[in-house]
């Protein structure tokens, strides 16, 4: 009946109490105590609640609920009524902050513990608890929850460990550990330990091989051909060159399973339990023909005059651009004769979009540059955004100065409180040596940023191109390339084409420019 009372009364004067103090950070209070405790040891939910709202008020913590669980065990979380209506809180926004007695109060499981630290770390909530000094607030309270981290990351690199011990132990006794989608040409239904022969996949599969090995074939032409007969891949989607590759590597084909196929130093093959689709033979003839191709790198850096590379996207689909160019041999070297930009879509026919040549995008850039009427200068667009930072750091002090001027209306506050007797001289020495190690902190913070706002703002005209709209077309390929990568993201481009005409007219749709 007790518990119901404080319930009833807490509910009664919820709404005044929250009018009186700021509502900068909604507090819940949390209360438990076995009756067992409460006979022994005094922990009486009553004693608790005063102190921590005492507390509260001092912190200036407006409280949004008390949460009491009377009588409960504090051996795990989910039978206790008020710690889930508290979660439940906790994940709609309303609480941004926890106040507890003590640590045991919240629960007395590790595991429990690290579920609720990461919990209120998801939703941006703090942790307090009166008796420890814990207060995520201070450096002392941080340093509890790096601590918490530890334990928990610790926790989840064993698990890792015995997942990875798991599955090594598991591809050792010849199971495939495929989770998601078994490789092409095999199935493994739910419940199933072992894979078997998709038959009218196993075909196709044989088919690759033969295609690789005895017609020579590349792995972008396998691909091809199999996307022109409407030969979907195991996910349902079009074949690729890599797909092919990963496919002809595969050693499921010849009845062996692999372990760390990302891990040159812990992978290994085995004999598997499933059927071979291919011989042994045929296997080894690919992996020889594949040893012996030229290494083809996919991902290069894009040449200097290829300077819109990696920056321009099909404007219709959203599919990023690939450069090609036709090249021609000289006595030196291979020089450029034209560039020419494909929506990297269109390879597997879900793009219907026209290319265009890099002159052509240069064009249209420069024209839809030209429409801009406040780009005149980037050194004015860095200005301002300078100007804008400084405006922040401005606010930001105005900010903690309101913080320090709150901090010494709690310092009145709390010698009231113990000049009235509403607080202990142990409890009046934690709260003003909490208060005046924040006054401190945000001190500190004011200097740092007021430094900031003092500095003279400089420009690094290295890295900046006076005047775009006139020296664009004195840069040189590299200082194009330069200036695209340093303030470009995004250039969405598209070819209209034009009946009649063989080269369609080029728009740039818009432009994305880097926040520097």
């Amino acid at each position: 009946m007790k518990a119901k009372e404080l319930i009833s009364a807490r509910n009664e004067t919820k709404d005044l109490y929250m009018e009186e103090i700021d509502l900068c950070s909604p507090t819940a209070i949390y209360l438990r105590v076995s009756t067992e405790e409460q006979a022994q040891e005094g922990y009486s939910i009553r004693a608790q609640e005063e102190k921590l709202k005492a507390y509260a008020r001092i912190k200036g913590w407006p409280v949004y609920d008390v949460y009491i669980d009377p009588g409960i065990s504090g051996k795990n979380i989910t039978e206790r009524p008020d710690m889930n209506r508290m979660i439940d809180d906790i994940k709609k926004g309303h609480i941004k902050n926890v106040l507890v007695f003590k640590i045991d109060r919240l629960t007395r499981s590790i595991s429990d513990l690290v579920y609720l630290i990461n919990l209120f770390n998801e939703y941006e909530c703090a942790f307090n608890s009166l008796n420890e000094s814990i207060d995520t607030h201070s450096a002392t309270g941080r340093m509890f929850i790096k601590i918490i981290g530890i334990f928990a990351e610790f926790e989840r690199e064993n698990i890792s460990e015995r997942v990875r011990l798991g599955c090594e132990r598991k591809v050792k006794e010849g199971y495939t550990i495929a989770c998601n989608i078994s490789s092409y040409g095999y199935d493994r239904k739910n419940g199933e330990k072992v894979q078997t022969i998709n038959e009218k996949e196993a075909v196709i599969v044989r088919e690759i091989f033969e295609m690789f090995v005895y017609r020579h074939m590349k792995y972008f032409d396998i691909a091809t051909d199999l996307n022109n007969r409407n030969i979907p891949s195991k996910k349902g989607t079009v074949w690729y060159a890599p797909t092919i590759q990963e496919l002809l590597t595969n050693c499921n084909y010849i009845g062996k399973v692999r372990y760390a196929t990302n891990d040159p130093k812990k992978y290994f093959e085995t004999k598997g339990l499933h059927e071979p689709i291919i011989s042994e033979e045929l296997y080894t003839k690919a992996q020889n023909l594949i040893k012996n191709l030229a290494v083809k790198v996919y991902k290069k850096h894009p040449k200097e005059e290829n300077y819109f590379a990696g920056i321009v996207f099909c404007g219709v689909c959203g599919g990023k651009m690939l450069a090609h160019g036709d090249y021609k041999k000289d006595e030196n070297d291979r020089t450029l004769s034209r560039v020419g930009y494909r929506c990297q879509n269109r390879y597997n026919k879900s793009c219907t979009a026209s290319e265009a040549s890099q002159s052509k995008i240069e064009e249209a850039f420069i024209e839809h540059i030209n429409s801009f009427k406040d780009f005149d200068t980037l050194d004015e667009i860095q200005l301002a955004m300078k100007q804008e930072i400084k405006n922040q750091n401005l606010d930001l002090i105005d900010g903690l100065k309101k913080q320090l001027d709150k901090l010494e209306r709690r310092e009145k506050e709390l010698v009231n409180s113990y000049i009235q007797g509403d607080i202990d001289l142990e409890n009046y020495k934690l709260i003003k040596n909490s208060i005046d190690k924040e006054k401190e902190q945000i001190s500190g913070t004011i200097a740092s940023v007021q430094d900031c706002v003092d500095e003279e703002a400089t420009i690094k005209r290295e890295h900046i191109i006076k005047n775009l709209k006139e020296n664009w077309e004195h840069l040189s390929n590299e200082e194009k390339r330069q200036f695209l990568i340093e303030f470009v993201d995004r250039v969405d481009v598209v070819n209209e084409k034009e009946k009649g005409k063989r080269e369609g007219i080029v728009k740039i749709k818009s432009i994305e420019f880097s926040k520097f």
